[in-house]
């Protein structure tokens, strides 16, 4: 389950950033709010277990 719900954010996160960065500064934004946003996702994992 835990492979799945990884799976899914990742795909997630790289379609967001595909459709999303039209520059490099963009792209480094992007970047930045996804690895924040897998970070409350791994946190949250943490907690359940």
């Amino acid at each position: 389950m835990k492979t799945e719900t990884i799976k899914k954010f990742a795909v997630v996160a790289l379609v967001t950033l595909v459709a999303a960065c039209n520059t490099v500064q963009g792209a480094g934004k992007d970047v930045e709010s996804v690895g924040k946003a897998g970070e409350r996702t791994l946190d949250k994992a943490k907690e359940g277990l």
